[in-house]
């Protein structure tokens, strides 16, 4: 599992360090433009940016790539290479989709912490704060396993053994960077 969930990994990591960098600032700029709904609450909030979505998007699909070169000697090991052919348009394709889907599934979650008056990048208190804990490790990976089950077949039982593979990963990373000072919160 590992070896197929690399690249997200990788692009994962290096979407992070990318929007905390004085290059992107131009589209750094919030998906929702900054506007509010009825309820005067911003719809996802300023952490979500087009930097970030097109920085996953794009750090995925070079990331499949070059991962796909390293696999050429192991393709078998490489669940989506079951059905595709390990080829650079492949991969790009592959890639950009996982990082669309990872960005994509982040929003709702967003959607709903601003409904319920949790701040950008914060965590609330109490039972709501344990629950979007969870969620916030977990919601981008229901949309990079949707990917995964287009490009090869899986089991229910596969699909939440890679989401909760993806959930550890994803908090041991998160821990490592916040103690590195490069993220603020866990």
């Amino acid at each position: 599992m590992y070896i197929t969930i690399t690249p997200v990994i990788i692009a994962g990591i290096l979407n992070m360090l990318f929007v905390k960098t004085p290059l992107c600032k131009r589209i750094n700029r919030p998906i929702d433009g900054g506007k509010t709904l009825r309820d005067g609450k911003r719809v996802f909030g300023e952490n979500k940016t087009w930097a970030g979505f097109f920085g996953m998007t794009v750090f995925a699909a070079a990331a499949q790539v070059l991962w796909g070169a390293v696999c050429t000697n192991f393709p078998e090991r490489c669940l989506i290479y079951a059905r595709f052919e390990n080829t650079p348009l492949f991969n790009l394709a592959a890639g950009a989709a996982m990082g669309l889907a990872y960005v994509l599934f982040e929003l709702p979650n967003s959607f709903i912490k601003r409904r319920l008056d949790i701040p950008c990048g914060k965590t609330a208190r109490g039972v709501k704060g344990a629950v979007f804990f969870i969620v916030d490790q977990i919601d981008s990976l229901f949309g990079v396993t949707l990917v995964y089950a287009a490009l090869f077949p899986m089991t229910a039982a596969v699909y939440f053994s890679y989401i909760l593979l993806g959930a550890a990963t994803h908090l041991a990373i998160s821990s490592i960077l916040y103690a590195a000072k490069i993220r603020k919160n866990l």
